[in-house]
């Protein structure tokens, strides 16, 4: 487990994690890319604890993610299983469990006062910190993402589904884009990560 965990995790992260896992009696099963999550938590029918975090994350998002799992399943453990499931509890577990691991020799230091505000009050998904997620992003070894909010208004692009819009507006912090086969407007996250068809600039 340890030798996998290094693939995945800062290197100074590992021993720790490792403890936590054996210490919960948890099995960590890493899957492909989802989508609509970057990890889940669940009790199996036979009593086993399973998580599982997807290949795809940089090992910041993993840690992230890992940790964000983990404090489910103790939440759970401690505070029963009527709580939901990103309450006080749960925030309360992840705040605790993440402090040891915001440290420079764990994470980039650019990242540390981003980690301090979102750990404040954390969310469901780090996704939602637009700031956070975009941060977080730089470290993986990809091509340059274009996010909603770097493209002019007017400009025309397409969706990881194949659904193309057209950015329309600004709100306070997200984005109204025209779904073009539809008419319909939608509403976009700054971060969301999409294909550029037609830049209003060009």
């Amino acid at each position: 487990m340890k030798e996998t965990l290094q693939k995945y995790l800062p290197i100074q992260a590992v021993d720790r994690v490792f403890e936590l896992i054996r210490q919960e009696g948890v099995y960590l099963k890493i899957v492909r890319e989802r989508k609509t999550r970057h990890g889940d938590y669940r009790k199996l029918s036979n009593g086993q604890h399973q998580i599982t975090v997807n290949v795809n994350l940089n090992k910041y998002q993993f840690l992230i993610t890992l940790i964000h799992e983990l404090a489910h399943l103790m939440a759970f453990k401690r505070f029963g299983n009527r709580i939901k499931p990103h309450g006080q509890e749960w925030k309360y577990t992840f705040q605790h469990l993440m402090l040891p691991f915001i440290s420079p020799n764990i994470f980039p230091k650019e990242l540390l006062p981003l980690l301090a505000e979102h750990f404040k009050n954390p969310s469901a998904s780090s996704d939602t910190d637009s700031r956070l997620s975009i941060a977080l992003k730089q470290y993986s070894p990809e091509t340059h993402t274009n996010y909603v909010q770097e493209l002019p208004l007017g400009s025309i692009f397409r969706t990881s589904n194949g659904k193309v819009f057209q950015k329309i507006r600004k709100r306070i912090k997200r984005y109204e884009c025209r779904e073009l086969s539809t008419q319909k407007i939608y509403i976009f996250q700054p971060h969301a990560e999409v294909e550029i068809i037609k830049n209003s600039l060009d």
